[in-house]
């Protein structure tokens, strides 16, 4: 796979490095770590390692849990669903169908859940006759211990060391299973029974850990993006459209919540909904305050929803998928187009107070401000080029924020050198449009605008 790898790479370097081969812990678990070029250096993604090598490998029989990935991305996995329930026997059974469908979807790969299967155990089960001759579970389950593992029954010093004494059975009499079957079961009564006349067993799989969540039993199961551009957001919608339903219809004691990637870019997306409309109401209050205006302020908040119209084109030529970093990009967006809307209204009010006609200073405010205004935008872009442009890992997550800004203010550089001027002036012609039904004579554009009333206002005075 290296070779072919490297055909596509920029100097022909070998993609992969090195590889690191792991036994354990234990003897069932292994793992073989490539290690690849630096993201600057590497014009291959490391998914795209991993799908060849896992075209290479192919299927792996009688595994349990073959992964083939680079990390978990930021906030988890990007597919990730939480059953959590109080019928153990419904959860697990959920678990392994909601496994089947993942498998089942082309666009999800190195299907995991943390509810592995632990080692082989034996499982005691009392007949009726043991609770007649006083024996409990706990007690048989003391004794098979201590018969087969042992007890501890003395301990004493030896100098500056702790002897512990442990009593079982021989190695000959504890080394196979039917041993337990002959093994000899303490009554209350000090009488001696076969374990096979007072119990059954069976062998199974125990667990290896327990989770919870909410106080209820949770089994999780994760996947990763076969292609990394997919959308993990349509996915988790398709699946919670077409699998769940079933799912939750044939067992009901089990409850689903979506986790992962999914989950935290939630919890984010709450505190954004909650917050934003706080700061937004804050920022009209002071720019209302400042120009003394209701309706410019408002102009300026009407430009916003234009701009998403960049930052999906942005998106869209980069192949990346809009995500909640993009909303925090959007906020940081929403700023500098504010701020330079308010340098082109503070422009035209100041021309309007020293006399100049309407059109203009319009047109003055806004071929002085297009200096400052495009220069801000262009700085800005330029900055965050070489981000939008990284190859390296540790950049990835930043770069749909990095998008979000530099497209976003691009665009919306053209909205407040022509869309703003064009509010303004339907605001204007509604103004006098108004002032004219009401006091039945058409006033001049100039008369109606704040900056000149309250010019007027403070001459007065």
């Amino acid at each position: 796979a290296n070779e072919e790898l490297t055909e596509n790479q920029t100097g022909n370097l070998p993609v992969i490095e090195n590889s690191v081969r792991r036994l354990g812990p234990g003897t069932s678990n292994a793992s073989l770590t490539l290690n690849l070029l630096t993201g600057e250096n590497r014009d291959v993604r490391a998914s795209v390692v991993g799908n060849a090598v896992r075209e290479k490998v192919g299927p792996v029989y009688e595994a349990e849990s073959v992964v083939y990935g680079g990390g978990n991305g930021f906030g988890g996995k990007p597919v990730s669903i939480s059953l959590v329930g109080s019928d153990i026997s419904e959860l697990k059974a959920a678990k392994k169908e909601l496994k089947e469908a993942f498998r089942g979807n082309s666009r999800l790969a190195d299907v995991t859940d943390n509810d592995p299967e632990g080692i082989k155990e034996i499982k005691l089960e009392l007949k009726e006759n043991a609770y007649l001759l006083g024996l409990s579970l706990n007690a048989v389950m003391a004794q098979v211990r201590a018969g087969f593992f042992g007890a501890s029954v003395q301990r004493f010093q030896r100098g500056r060391d702790e002897i512990r004494v442990w009593v079982r059975y021989d190695r000959e009499n504890r080394n196979s299973i039917s041993n337990l079957d002959e093994m000899r079961i303490v009554t209350a009564t000090g009488s001696r029974v076969p374990l096979s006349e007072i119990a059954t067993y069976t062998i199974g799989r125990g667990d290896v850990v327990i989770n919870h969540l909410d106080g209820r039993r949770e089994i999780r199961v994760e996947a990763d993006l076969s292609d990394i551009k997919d959308s993990a957001p349509e996915i988790i919608s398709e699946i919670r459209s077409n699998v769940m339903p079933g799912l939750m219809a044939k067992y009901p004691t089990v409850t689903p919540f979506y986790e992962g990637q999914n989950r935290g870019f939630a919890r984010i997306g709450a505190k954004i909904t909650k917050v934003l409309p706080v700061v937004l109401i804050l920022m009209y209050a002071v720019i209302a305050f400042v120009f003394r205006s209701y309706g410019q302020p408002l102009l300026l908040f009407i430009l916003i929803p234009f701009t998403f119209v960049g930052v999906a084109w942005g998106h869209w030529v980069h192949g990346q998928n809009i995500n909640i970093l993009s909303a925090l990009g959007i906020v940081a967006l929403i700023g500098i187009l504010v701020n330079d809307g308010l340098v082109l209204i503070e422009k035209f009010n100041l021309l309007l107070k020293e006399g100049m006609p309407y059109r203009q200073a319009m047109v003055e405010a806004a071929r002085s401000r297009f200096r400052a205004i495009f220069l801000t935008s262009l700085t800005t872009v330029a900055g965050l080029a070489p981000l939008i442009f990284e190859k390296s890992f540790s950049a990835q997550f930043l770069i749909p924020m990095a998008i979000s800004v530099a497209y976003g203010i691009a665009y919306a550089t053209f909205m407040t050198l022509f869309l703003l001027p064009l509010l303004l002036a339907i605001k204007n012609s509604f103004k006098v449009g108004v002032s004219w039904l009401w006091n039945g004579k058409k006033p001049d554009r100039e008369s109606v605008e704040r900056a000149i009333i309250e010019m007027e206002g403070d001459n007065h005075i």
